[in-house]
Order: structure tokens, then sequence, then C-alpha cells
């Protein structure tokens, strides 16, 4: 070790001398800590591991009928394939047989019967997967089918739910409407959306020596995925280790359902004592595993002169298919969220949790948020049109009262605004930032001359007609099972300076890792290069919560940022105390550490303490504060705070085939004080993108079997290269830290974004409104598919050569 003692200069004049200056903290855009890798195809996945020795491989039967009984289960042929090790069913699984997410239902194979179109059945294990494929398909089953119910207006007819129907209500919904001057009821089909993450489902599992079970796996859910495979095994929770280091793509749909594989594995590797691996092919991982909640939405809004809301009343009935899984906490957010960032007046909220016979339907980025918030969006444009103003203008009279005590058109609150300030749950907006938002947006992307340009346009445009739409987001940050709001972070500081972190979150390629890194050297002010991010690992870091809810890094971040000022405190401490300094002369700084009148070098500064025989780990933790929620009365705060969020799209439709295209978007989303601008920007496209093509062309198609007919890529249509808009402008809302203690007062950023593409939804709509002059809203559902579009098109074309006919003097009719 170098005598530190012997340095002359100043610390400032040592910190000049410093090559390169330290830019990997907070608020800069340090690239994704997997990048090159992933670029590079050097990233390792769950199927790039290198088998091990005697390795089996599994593949399940899955049911051909939605609702069944098994009347024969042969499994006696699989046998005759040489390689196959074991089949197994569900009378094989040495503990619980049921993996249900909170609430039991969803049997690891199916139980003498069959509840959907794509259940497992039985699994068979084998030396190779084409083999174990070809054994399951052998094996005789045959069934006496049951009477299945498919859809959510069937389900509703019969009251066949997972749970009761649940409220918000706020004031008499009903007196409201009946006094309202202005009325509209509609209904609308929101369509579901499959996960399509380029990784599908799988789990690789080794055994060990004392009767547990190492598991590789593709999970946002290491803890739950702990705790399932340990009771199907029957050991106790401390037998199993997960291990995740990252997804290829998750968006919700590996928060419960990647524990399947995972238990089927491992009941494989403990009955045969074998390393067992599962990997879904496509077209049964789509089959097996559930998507976005479908949903059937039915709503009654009075309003004013002005389109102001007066009175509500929503019905929100979401597809929960065969199980619970997390529907309970979905439906709940869609009705948290269907008021979107609007004083819905008096309302009522009805939320039903529809069971039907198909794959139970998951989380899904925004965990069912989309489907309540873009009612309002839906609503304010039908009142638009029957009232024969802008829509925007009609959003601004419906918003929340601005933070600074502003209304929707920022002036100053009127007694007419006085109040307009809590949600039907009654949670105050306190840091609603939309109105200055949409003045700034407004002004930056050109909206009121684009619109006039746009009525020109389609007035002398018989064919292509354009859409102008501009659409907010309000979203609320924090599971709502609350006792989820938590999170755990290990870190250590080696002896040569270098740092371990882990923490409980899990990497899909959000940047998660790289933001929690980014936290640890802002702390201890060091290059991000110093830090070695870790595989989540359940030995480490343990009862996790999922990283969902756009809590990743608010949660891990914060647990981290405790771990690290632990430790911190410690040398601070000690510091002190060698040099015979106050600790406020002790400070981190560019790699070094500053005390008085000495600097030192962070690595010989840690190396030091070490000597001295302090402590250089840490555990951290957080939990979230201020969030509570009362279900029985709907009442609470059951978010931690808002991100907000607003798009402008344009699009332009071909009347003849229903075709569209994105001409131009432009995105201002509140992010708080950026950890990362960079990968917040690409979060945002990417949101953007994924909510535009679940509202536009990511259709789910089953047949009347309960079959799905979308099951790959060739009936199933993401978004592409080609449906991105042409002029793509997004920028972060600039100087607006959160007001809440969140890590470095940031804002989450998974999730809110996604719902920024239902601007593109409501600007096909304002394309095909132009038919009849922007009077008549058009009907259609989501997905807006070309043919749907096509199908309003007609619609709005006979409705107004049928109000022409009716209004027309005789002389005219003729003519018409």
């Amino acid at each position: 070790m170098s005598n530190h003692h012997s340095n002359k200069l100043t610390p400032e004049q040592m910190l000049s001398q410093a090559k390169q200056e330290l830019q990997t903290g907070v608020g800069r855009s340090v690239k994704h800590d997997s990048a090159v890798k992933q670029v590079c195809g050097e990233a390792v996945y769950i199927d790039d591991r290198l088998e091990f020795p005697n390795q089996l491989h599994v593949y399940a039967r899955l049911s051909e009928h939605a609702h069944a009984k098994i009347t024969k289960l042969d499994v006696s042929p699989c046998y005759d394939f040489p390689g196959v090790a074991i089949t197994i069913t569900a009378k094989d699984v040495p503990g619980l047989l049921d993996i249900g997410a909170i609430m039991p239902g969803d049997p690891l194979l199916a139980d003498g019967k069959v509840e959907f179109y794509g259940q497992p059945v039985l699994a068979v294990a084998a030396n190779d997967h084409e083999t174990a494929r070809k054994a399951a398909m052998a094996a005789i089953v045959e069934y006496e089918e049951l009477d299945a119910v498919l859809s959510v207006e069937q389900a509703l007819e019969q009251e066949h739910y997972i749970d009761q129907p649940h409220q918000h209500v706020r004031g008499d919904s009903q007196s409201a409407l009946a006094n309202a001057k202005h009325s509209i009821q509609g209904s609308v089909h929101i369509g579901g959306q499959e996960h399509f993450y380029l990784e599908t489902q799988i789990s690789s599992v080794i055994p060990t020596e004392d009767g547990g079970m190492i598991v590789y796996t593709s999970t946002q859910n290491p803890t739950e995925v702990q705790k399932l495979v340990a009771e199907v095994l029957d050991v106790p929770f401390n037998k199993i280790q997960i291990d995740m280091r990252r997804m290829g793509g998750g968006f919700g749909g590996k928060e419960t359902q990647a524990a399947a594989p995972a238990c089927m594995a491992a009941v494989v590797a403990k009955l045969t004592g074998r390393p067992t691996k599962m990997r879904l092919p496509r077209m049964e991982d789509m089959m097996m595993t559930g998507k976005r909640h479908p949903f059937f939405n039915q709503y009654h809004v009075g309003f004013d002169d002005n389109g102001r809301i007066t009175g509500c009343e929503m019905k929100l009935a979401g597809n929960c298919g065969y199980s619970p899984d997390l529907s309970n906490s979905i439906i709940d957010r869609a009705m948290f969220h269907s008021d979107n960032s609007y004083y819905l007046g008096d309302a009522t909220i009805t939320g039903y949790r529809c069971k039907t016979n198909t794959a139970s339907n998951t989380a899904y980025r925004g965990f069912g948020g989309p489907q309540g918030l873009i009612m309002p969006e839906i609503i304010l444009d039908d009142i638009a049109r029957q009232l024969g103003k802008d829509p925007l203008e009609v959003r601004k009279h419906n918003l929340y009262n601005g933070m600074n005590g502003v209304n929707g058109f920022g002036q100053p609150l009127s007694d007419a605004d006085q109040g307009r300030d809590t949600t039907h749950y009654y949670q105050q907006v306190e840091d609603n930032q939309l109105p200055e938002m949409i003045a700034e947006l407004e002004a930056s992307s050109d909206y009121h001359a684009r619109r006039e340009a746009i009525r020109a346009y389609n007035a002398t445009s018989p064919i292509l007609k354009k859409g102008l739409a501009m659409t907010p987001v309000k979203f609320g940050i924090s599971f709502t099972a609350t006792f989820l709001n938590q999170a755990g972070a290990l870190i250590h500081i080696y002896t040569d300076g270098s740092i371990h972190l882990n923490h409980g979150g899990t990497e899909m390629g959000q940047g998660l890792n790289t933001k929690v890194a980014q936290i640890v050297a802002e702390e201890f002010q060091v290059d991000f290069d110093n830090i070695q991010i870790t595989a989540t690992n359940t030995d480490k870091v343990p009862n996790t919560s999922p990283t969902a809810a756009s809590s990743g890094a608010d949660l891990n971040g914060k647990a981290a940022q405790n771990a690290a000022q632990t430790i911190k405190q410690r040398l601070v401490v000690f510091a002190a105390h060698h040099f015979n300094v106050t600790e406020e002369d002790v400070r981190f700084a560019n790699n070094h550490v500053l005390i008085r009148d000495e600097v030192l070098p962070f690595a010989e500064f840690i190396q030091l303490a070490y000597f001295h025989q302090i402590s250089l780990s840490s555990t951290g933790f957080y939990r979230t504060p201020k969030i509570y929620y009362d279900r029985d009365n709907a009442r609470g705060r059951p978010f931690y705070y808002f991100a907000y969020g607003l798009s402008c799209s344009e699009v332009v439709v071909d009347t003849l085939t229903g075709e569209y295209k994105i001409l131009r978007t432009d995105i201002l989303h509140d992010v708080g004080a950026s950890l990362n601008p960079a990968i917040d920007i690409g979060q945002i496209e990417g949101a953007y993108v994924q909510g535009a093509g679940w509202l536009t062309s990511e259709e789910l198609v089953w047949n009347d079997q309960g079959r799905l007919m979308t099951s790959g890529p060739a009936s199933y249509k993401i978004p592409a290269v080609a449906d991105m808009p042409v002029d793509f402008r997004v920028k972060l809302v600039e100087n607006r830290k959160n007001r809440e203690d969140t890590v470095f007062h940031s804002k989450a950023v998974g999730e809110p974004p996604f719902m920024l593409g239902i601007s593109v939804f409501c600007a096909i709509k304002d394309a095909i409104a132009s038919l009849a002059d922007y009077r008549v809203s058009p009907r259609i559902d989501a997905p807006a598919t070309p043919e749907r579009v096509l199908w309003a098109v007609e619609a709005i074309k006979q409705h107004s050569a049928e109000t022409t006919r009716a209004t027309a003097e005789p002389a005219e009719l003729e003519t018409v």
C-alpha cells in the first residue's frame, strides 16, 4: 500500500489530475449492461447454457377440448419410444398439485378434467425434445365433453365468476345521470394481447445432494417459483435455489406463468434424479399461457354543454380465463384507472371477474390499467362528436386540477373547479402536471395548425383521410397488493475496491440492472464498470417481490441504495476515527475518498478499512411508505405517486381498404429526475409501439371450440419496423423531480408509456369521423384491425347517407 501521508497536493488538485471524470452515476445515459453481449449474440439465456450429462427434455401433451372430463388416460404407449425416461400425470406429483399464484385453481397437470383447450394433461421426459414430443402424442387420452363458457357476455349472463363483482362508488351516479343535460351510452370490446417474448417459457433444473433443486428459469418472480417448486416436491423452501440472470422479454407473462415449466421439470428431476429442462415451443407457449385480459366494457355518462362529465357509470368485465391467477388485482387496477386523468363526477365503477374456459389470463404491461384507462378516452371522443367540439378541448374541461392551482386550461381555479382533485377511490391527485404538459405539447407539436390542415386535407381527399388525437396518461405506481411493495439487496466490496451487487429485481431487457448499478455507483462515487451485477438469486436476496407494476427500479434501487449507504456510513465513521477528523470532513468523489487534507484512491481506502476490520458487506431493504387501501370500503391511497404522459399521433386511413399508417407521433413523458435518460426514452418508445400494437394489429382469435387460432407469428401480428411512426419525437419532462422520496426523485417508466399508444386508436377514429363532418363517433372494437376500420368506415358512410335522406327535401331526395 502506498504511503498516503506523503501526498502534498490539496484534495482539489488531486482530483483535477484524474484522467477521466466520473460519468456513470445517476442521471446519465449509461448503456445497458448487457447491450454489447445482446447485439453480438453472447448474452446467455437459459437455452444457451451448456447441457448437463444425462439431461432430460420435457414436452407436455395439451388438452384438445375447452371443458371435458378425462375418461381414459393411458401413458403406456409413451414408453415405446427409445430414450423416454418417464411420463408424469397429476397423480405423480409428490407434493401439492395446485400452483395457483394467490388463490387455488391452477393444477400443474389436469386432474380428472380439463378446463381450457391447451391445458397440460401429461408430460414426457426423454433424451431429446423431439422424442419427448412424439411420445407424448402417442398417449391415449379420451374425453367426455362438458358445456364450455367461451365469452365474457356468456359469463356475465350466467354470473360465472372467479370472484364476486366489486365496486368503487363516489356520490350518487344515478341521480347525476338522471339530471344530466346530455348523456351517452355505449359498449366496447377491448381485445387481449399475447406477450410474444422472444424467449418462450423455459426452465432448467438440477437435483442437489440434499433433495433440493437448483432452478435456472426465465421468470419475473423468482421467489414464487421457489415456493411453488418446493410445494410440488414437498420440500422446505430453503432446499430450492432459483437463479435468474436475464429474460428474453417478459412483459408480465413471466410473473406467474413461468412456474409451470419449472415445476414440471422439477418433478421429473425429482423422480429420475436427472437434470431436466423444459422449453415451450412457440405454439405450445401461446396455447398454454394466458394473455392480457380481454374486456367487455359498458358505459353511461352524463355531461354539460362544455362536455364536462357530471355523472358516470362503467361496467368493466374482464375475461379471467379458467382460474384466478392475478385477475382480482388486475380487475381492481382497471377500475382504479377508469378515470385516467379526469374527474368523473358522481361515479359508480363495477368490476366483473368473468370465468371462461380459456387459458388463465395474467399480468401484462399495465396490469389491467390500459383496459380501464382507455374508457374515458373513448367516452370523451363520443362527447366531442355529439357536441361538435375538438376532443382536446373536451379533455381539458375534464382534467383533474393541476398542481399549481390551475384547471385543465392552465387558468386559475374557479368556484366550479374546486374539489376536482380526488379520484373515485378517494386518493387525492396532488401533483397533476398535465395542464402544463398539454400546453407544452400543443405548442411543440403544432396541434391546432395541424388540426386545421387535416380538416382541409380531408375535405378534398375522397379516399385517404387523416386523423389526429392527443391523449394523456395518469398512471398509479405501486403494487395494488400492498405487501408486495418491498425489496432487498446485497452489496459486497472486495479488498481491491471492486463491488458486487445483487438485488431482488429481474432483468428482462428493461435496463433495471443498469439503473440499480448506477445508483450504487452514485453513492460510492465510483465508475459504473467497477460494479459487477450478478444473477438474481434466492440464496442471496430472499422473499423478493415480482419485477412488475413498474416498481423494479423504485423498490430495488432504494434497497441497493440502503445497502450502499450502510457500508458508506461505516467507512465514514472509520475514516473520521482513523484520521482524527470529523465525519463532515470525509467525502467520496471521482473514484477517490477525500479526508480533509488526505486523498486516497477508493481501492486503497477500502483495503485500509479491511485491515482495520471494517465490514464491507451489507444487505439493504426498502418498503414503500404512505400507501394503504381499504378494499371493503373502496377507499385509500393505493398508489405512492402518479406518473404522467402525453402523446399526439397523426394517422392516415385508406377508406377503401381500412389500412392505415402512423405518420407522426409526439410524446412528452414524465419520469421525474431520470436515472438514465437513454434507457427511459427507449422504454417510452418501445412501450408506445407495444401499446399501439395492442390497439391495432394484435388480434387474438379463438374458434367456437375454444382453440386459439392465432398461435404463432404467421397469424398473430406484432408491430414491426414498418408500423413505427414515420416521424417519431420523444421528449422527457425537464426539471421536474418526483415530489415523493423515490430513489433520487425518479419516477417509474416501465408501464405508464404503454398507454400512450391509445392516441393511435383515437386518431384512427378521428379519421373515420371526418366522413361525417366529425359529428358521429365511430363504433369500433379494439384492436382496430384494417377489417374493423373498414366496417366502421362503411357504417359511418351508411349513417351519413341515411341522415341525408331523412333531412333532404323531396326534390333533393330524388338526386340522393
